[in-house]
């Protein structure tokens, strides 16, 4: 498998750092000695990851955890390579686990006619998909609400509407969001935007909102910049073009 190279990689706060791929990101953070990363990137991101650990004074084998915010190749297509390398535990959504595991495909997403060239445009720049994908030799299923033990504890909000077993991951100690595809900038002009390709476009929207509401200082999306102060205004204003349906 070619590896698929990162195209920038940023440290966002001391304990956090991005990693941008051609097509999404995915995230470190850090407690102590301790790593855990969020998402995985492509098929192929398993090394580069790795060295964007090691760059960052760590051995692969401190990533202690992935967690993956859902199922789509951009996201979790990584997460068995470098599970294998670093010896990592792997987390994903109890809906979203199966296909992350391999077990059946994931449903296709419900495009609207504008997505249509925007998706032709991110699969020209995945790499083409492995006849033998590296799959996670195990994954620890997640559940609403669960707390995990990272960040001071780590919240798993769920985001359903992307996929069925979205999640975001919240850390309240630090307010620090990490928002999956429920929420994305844009990569024109940086508005705060929701998700596409989604399963359903008004439980994403939906999702939006409620993700806007919690306590956040910085916000972390699968696709687009972060918004590193004052997130939590920031989301909220942009919720407000999408209000709920009366």
């Amino acid at each position: 498998m070619k590896p698929y190279p990162l195209t920038e990689v940023r440290d966002l706060t001391p304990r956090l750092r991005l990693l941008r791929f051609a097509v999404g990101q995915a995230y470190l953070w850090r407690d102590g000695s301790e790593l855990t990363l969020i998402d995985a990137g492509a098929p192929g991101a398993g090394e580069p990851i790795a060295e964007a650990v090691r760059d960052w004074g760590h051995a692969p084998q401190d990533v202690r955890r992935i967690v993956l915010t859902h199922f789509h190749e951009d996201h979790a297509g990584g997460t068995g390579a470098f599970a294998r390398i670093s010896g990592a535990e792997v987390y994903a959504h109890g809906l979203d686990a199966p296909y992350v595991r391999g077990e059946r495909p994931g449903p296709a997403p419900v495009y609207e006619d504008w997505e249509r060239p925007l998706h032709a445009a991110a699969l020209a720049a995945l790499p083409d998909p492995p006849d033998d994908p590296e799959l996670p030799a195990a994954v620890r299923e997640l559940a609403d609400g669960d707390v995990l033990d990272l960040g001071g504890g780590a919240h798993v909000v769920p985001a359903p509407g992307h996929t069925e077993g979205s999640i975001a991951l919240h850390l309240p100690q630090h307010g620090v969001l990490f928002t999956g595809d429920a929420i994305a900038a844009s990569p024109e002009d940086g508005r705060v935007v929701p998700g596409v390709f989604n399963l359903d476009r008004d439980r994403t929207l939906t999702a939006f909102r409620r993700l806007a509401a919690l306590d956040t200082e910085v916000a972390c999306f699968g696709h687009g910049d972060p918004v590193p102060a004052g997130a939590g205004a920031v989301l909220r204003a942009a919720a407000a073009g999408y209000p709920s349906p009366s």
